[in-house]
Protein backbone atom coordinates (compact mmCIF):
# COMPACT_ATOMS: atom_id res chain seq x y z
CA UNK A 1 0.00 0.00 0.00
CA UNK A 2 0.88 3.26 -0.98
CA UNK A 3 2.30 5.43 2.09
CA UNK A 4 3.60 8.08 0.98
CA UNK A 5 3.76 11.23 -1.78
CA UNK A 6 6.62 9.81 -3.50
CA UNK A 7 5.46 6.31 -3.27
CA UNK A 8 2.44 7.29 -5.34
CA UNK A 9 4.48 8.52 -8.26
CA UNK A 10 6.70 5.86 -8.05
CA UNK A 11 3.28 3.67 -8.55
CA UNK A 12 1.88 5.45 -11.70
CA UNK A 13 3.87 3.80 -14.76
CA UNK A 14 2.61 0.13 -13.17
CA UNK A 15 -0.93 1.62 -13.21
CA UNK A 16 -0.72 3.26 -16.83
CA UNK A 17 -2.46 2.16 -19.46
CA UNK A 18 -1.35 3.23 -22.85
CA UNK A 19 -4.37 1.97 -24.99
CA UNK A 20 -6.33 4.43 -23.06
CA UNK A 21 -3.50 7.37 -23.76
CA UNK A 22 -3.14 6.79 -27.25
CA UNK A 23 -3.70 9.83 -29.52
CA UNK A 24 -3.63 11.90 -25.96
CA UNK A 25 -0.78 14.27 -25.20
CA UNK A 26 -1.10 16.58 -21.95
CA UNK A 27 1.05 17.48 -19.34
CA UNK A 28 -0.31 17.43 -15.31
CA UNK A 29 1.74 19.07 -12.83
CA UNK A 30 1.09 18.61 -9.23
CA UNK A 31 2.02 21.05 -6.36
CA UNK A 32 1.44 19.38 -3.45
CA UNK A 33 2.18 21.05 0.07
CA UNK A 34 2.75 19.21 3.84
CA UNK A 35 4.97 16.67 5.01
CA UNK A 36 6.44 14.62 2.12
CA UNK A 37 5.39 17.16 -0.40
CA UNK A 38 6.79 18.84 -3.61
CA UNK A 39 6.21 19.59 -7.05
CA UNK A 40 5.59 16.45 -10.10
CA UNK A 41 4.69 16.67 -13.34
CA UNK A 42 2.97 13.53 -15.66
CA UNK A 43 3.23 14.05 -19.00
CA UNK A 44 1.26 11.72 -21.71
CA UNK A 45 2.69 11.86 -25.34
CA UNK A 46 -0.23 9.81 -27.48
CA UNK A 47 1.00 6.30 -25.08
CA UNK A 48 3.88 7.21 -23.96
CA UNK A 49 4.15 8.19 -19.89
CA UNK A 50 6.99 10.21 -18.32
CA UNK A 51 7.14 10.74 -14.60
CA UNK A 52 9.19 13.06 -13.04
CA UNK A 53 10.13 14.90 -9.67
CA UNK A 54 10.02 18.95 -10.60
CA UNK A 55 8.18 21.23 -12.86
CA UNK A 56 6.94 20.76 -16.03
CA UNK A 57 7.70 24.12 -18.46
CA UNK A 58 4.42 24.42 -20.18
CA UNK A 59 1.49 22.27 -18.12
CA UNK A 60 -1.95 21.96 -19.52
CA UNK A 61 -3.95 21.09 -16.17
CA UNK A 62 -2.11 21.84 -12.33
CA UNK A 63 -3.49 20.49 -9.46
CA UNK A 64 -2.58 21.28 -6.14
CA UNK A 65 -3.15 19.69 -2.84
CA UNK A 66 -2.00 18.43 0.62
CA UNK A 67 -0.23 15.50 1.07
CA UNK A 68 -2.72 14.00 3.06
CA UNK A 69 -5.70 14.81 0.40
CA UNK A 70 -3.49 13.75 -2.47
CA UNK A 71 -2.72 10.54 -0.60
CA UNK A 72 -6.18 10.57 -0.02
CA UNK A 73 -6.93 10.46 -3.66
CA UNK A 74 -4.04 8.56 -5.04
CA UNK A 75 -5.03 5.44 -2.60
CA UNK A 76 -9.45 5.76 -3.33
CA UNK A 77 -10.01 6.82 0.14
CA UNK A 78 -11.28 10.14 -1.49
CA UNK A 79 -13.12 10.40 -3.86
CA UNK A 80 -12.07 12.58 -6.90
CA UNK A 81 -15.20 14.36 -7.80
CA UNK A 82 -15.51 14.86 -4.15
CA UNK A 83 -12.30 16.38 -3.92
CA UNK A 84 -12.84 18.95 -5.99
CA UNK A 85 -16.17 20.11 -5.14
CA UNK A 86 -14.94 20.21 -1.94
CA UNK A 87 -11.78 22.34 -2.53
CA UNK A 88 -9.70 19.03 -0.77
CA UNK A 89 -8.02 19.52 -4.59
CA UNK A 90 -7.42 22.65 -6.67
CA UNK A 91 -7.80 22.51 -9.96
CA UNK A 92 -6.13 25.09 -12.71
CA UNK A 93 -7.13 24.43 -16.23
CA UNK A 94 -9.33 22.74 -18.59
CA UNK A 95 -11.49 20.33 -16.01
CA UNK A 96 -12.35 18.12 -19.22
CA UNK A 97 -8.79 17.63 -19.76
CA UNK A 98 -7.92 16.65 -15.57
CA UNK A 99 -11.04 14.27 -15.65
CA UNK A 100 -8.69 12.04 -18.42
CA UNK A 101 -6.27 11.35 -16.07
CA UNK A 102 -8.07 8.47 -13.84
CA UNK A 103 -9.27 7.02 -17.43
CA UNK A 104 -5.32 6.52 -18.20
CA UNK A 105 -4.26 5.27 -14.98
CA UNK A 106 -6.77 1.89 -13.55
CA UNK A 107 -6.49 1.84 -9.53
Amino acid sequence: MVKTVQEAFDAMPAAFQPQEARGLTVAYQFEISGEGGGEWYVDVRDGALTVARGRHPKPDVVFRATAENYLGIATGRINNAMAAVTGKIKIEGSMLTAMKLQKIFKR
